[in-house]
């Protein structure tokens, strides 16, 4: 099953309004906030890389008050 993890920074001070669009996200499995360069981890899981990649570039990218992302898409095979 893909998986990756999506780092996110936000807008300031929206921190907790992006977490809980993260939550809500289809795909999206856990999402924290965190201290350091990025604001917030979220770890997805999609049936297909395709898919994973459409939750990633429209539903996470799209949300309101993202200013920027990085992914780490897991290596195939590995349990996370």
């Amino acid at each position: 099953m893909p998986a990756a993890f999506v780092l996110v920074n936000a807008e300031i001070g929206s921190e907790d309004e992006v977490l809980e669009d993260l939550r809500g996200t289809k795909g999206v499995i856990g999402s924290w906030i965190v201290y350091g360069v990025y604001d917030i981890v979220a770890k997805i899981e999609a049936d297909t890389m395709d898919e994973l990649k459409e939750i990633i570039t429209t539903n996470i990218r799209g949300l309101e008050n993202v200013r920027s992302t990085l992914t780490m898409i897991v290596v195939e095979g590995q349990k996370i």
